[in-house]
Formats: C-alpha cells, structure tokens, sequence
C-alpha cells in the first residue's frame, strides 16, 4: 500500500507558487487542531456565518461578500454566473496562470495584452479591448510584474469599462501594499456596480492549503455568484481559520512586515549585481528577461521559480536562506 507524506512544512528552495514561507498563526494552528473533533460532520449548507465575518471585518453589508474555493474558485463563479461559451475575456500577459485555465474550462475565447516594458498594465489597451468583451481582469499589484497602477488611473480605466462588462479586479496581494496605496472597496463598488473585486486568504494569511477566496461586489453582482455557491462548499476550518487571522492581525502584520522587508533587501542585492527588477508591492519579484536566460541561470540550483514565456522570472520572496541561495545562483551568472 503506497506511503502518502505531508509536503514539508518549511522548503526554502520552493519559490514558484507565492506561498507565505511561516506556517499558520499559532492560534490559528490552535483552531485547526480543535476542528479535527468535529471531521466528522458537515459544513454549513451554504457559508453564511463564514459570510458574515468577512463581511464585518471589511464593513460591508453581508451581502456584497461572496465565497469560494480561493480566489480561482471565486472566478470560476463569476465565469459561470456571467459568462457563456463564445464570450470574450480580455487579461494582460504575462498574468496569473488559473486566468487562461479558467477561461478555457468556461469556453471562452480570450484576447491577451502585453504588459509594457515596466510591467504595468496597459490599460489603455485593456479599455479598447475589453469594449468588446463579457469580462475583463485586473490584477492589482499585477501578477507576475507585482507592479501596482496608482487608484486614480484604475478609476480612470473602469470609467472606460462598459458597463455590462464585468471587471475582475484581483487584490490577492492587496495585504502587502501600504494602506495608502489601497482602494476604498464600499466606494468603488457602488460606484462601479460591474466590478469584482477578488481576494484570497492563501497568500499573506498563509492559509493556501485551506482554499479560502472571497469576492466583493455590488449587491445584485454578488447575488448572481452567490447562486452558484457549492452547498457544503466551504470546509469548517475555514470560518475557524478566518476567525483566529483575524484576532491575531497584529501578529499578521509583523509577518507582513518580515516578508516585505525580505522583499526590499533582495531588490537592493539584485540591483547591486546589476539585475533590473519591476516595482513589486507584493510577496514575489520578477526579473525581466532582458537578454538575460533565467532558466539557465537556476538551473540545477535546487529552486523552484516560476518561468515565463517572455523569459521573465517570478521568484517569491521567502527566507533569508533562499534569498541568499537566489544571489548565489544570480551571482554564479553574472558576467
């Protein structure tokens, strides 16, 4: 009989999917610990009580907060709810890899812009095409670039945005951009009835293994993704999960804090080798390819990086011991 392991809760050279390199909050371990006494029973038939935390905690009404199976379940809803076979998504490139997924499961044909040469969004490019389009995303910061348009501009750009186009405006790095820099989400939303605004608990909360994603939006928007809610849907550690993040935040932020810093140090060390890297307000770096071949560079030095197409680099920002084993492979190269 095959031997099943749990992965390793601590891997330094795992760098590809932006997971958060500390394990759960102690009380949030605490919780899961307690849950494992109630296995046994069902979740809620729908996550309402989970619903109306997330929605307490942000100050919205609770129903504006729509749930799913993290923020690629959240999408996969709103595909469901607003799109059908034939429709057009419009999405930058290089972006997340479950957009391309999720809009060939709903049978949709997609129309990719190319970030610019500083690894923003194009948005006028993105205006123009989504005119002609059921849905268009949005990531803020962007993924993979990390690089984040200042509030105005985004404004700007949905005012372009028609207005039975959906918009998925993607914030699951929002918690690693300075709370100066974020969008009044109440303001946006009634302002902007068609957006979505998606978000995650995998990443800064450290919860990925949970699949937890939440989305917010105007209330007749939120109502057609909540009728696609999968009854039992939602495992019971989640609301537990939540409700222990959420108690703990200052701890949350110190980590946050760690992580950002990490971030800034292996920027500055990247650059002192003469590396270019985008702006990123989030838990990862990307390195333009630049003439520059990254899938030489690491290869055989154990880690895991997610490569792109255009021959960028996505490396998340981990432990000090990865950062130093990415300026090593970096240095290696160097001419």
């Amino acid at each position: 009989m095959p031997v099943v392991t749990c992965p390793t809760a601590v891997d330094p050279f795992a760098l590809s999917l932006n997971e958060n390199p500390f394990p759960p909050l102690p009380a949030v371990r605490s919780a899961l610990i307690r849950s494992i006494d109630a296995a046994n029973r069902y979740p809620e038939f729908l996550p309402q009580r989970l619903r109306a935390l997330i929605a307490n905690h942000i100050g919205l009404p609770t129903d504006r907060v729509v749930l799913g199976g993290g923020a690629t379940g959240v999408v996969m809803q709103a595909l469901r709810a607003v799109t059908a076979p034939g429709d057009t998504m419009v999405m930058a490139t290089p972006t997340f890899d479950g957009y391309p997924i999720v809009a060939q499961m709903a049978g949709l044909t997609v129309v990719a812009v190319p970030l610019d040469e500083h690894g923003h969004n194009d948005l006028g490019r993105l205006a123009d095409a989504a005119a002609h389009a059921r849905v268009v995303v949005l990531c803020r910061p962007h993924n993979p670039s990390g690089t984040l348009e200042p509030a105005t501009v985004v404004v700007k750009f949905l005012s372009r945005v028609p207005r039975d186009t959906v918009v998925l405006l993607d914030e699951a790095y929002v918690e690693f951009t300075v709370p100066e820099q974020r969008i009044d989400v109440a303001a946006l939303i009634a302002r902007f009835p068609n957006v979505l605004v998606v978000r995650t608990f995998s990443k800064a909360y450290g919860l990925a293994g949970l699949r937890i994603g939440y989305g917010l939006a105007s209330t007749e928007l939120a109502a057609a993704l909540w009728a696609q809610q999968l009854p039992f849907g939602i495992a019971s550690t989640g609301l537990l999960a939540v409700a222990a993040s959420y108690e703990a935040e200052d701890q949350l932020l110190q980590r946050i804090r760690l992580i950002t810093a990490e971030r800034h140090y292996l920027r500055l060390r990247l650059s002192a080798l003469g590396i270019p890297t985008t702006d990123a307000h989030a838990n990862f770096m990307y390195l333009p390819s630049r003439g520059r071949l990254w899938h030489e560079v690491f290869a055989g030095s154990g880690l895991r990086i997610r490569l792109y197409p255009d021959g960028g680099a996505r490396i998340t920002v981990g432990s000090r011991a990865s950062t130093l084993a990415v300026l090593y492979a970096v240095g290696k190269s160097a001419p």
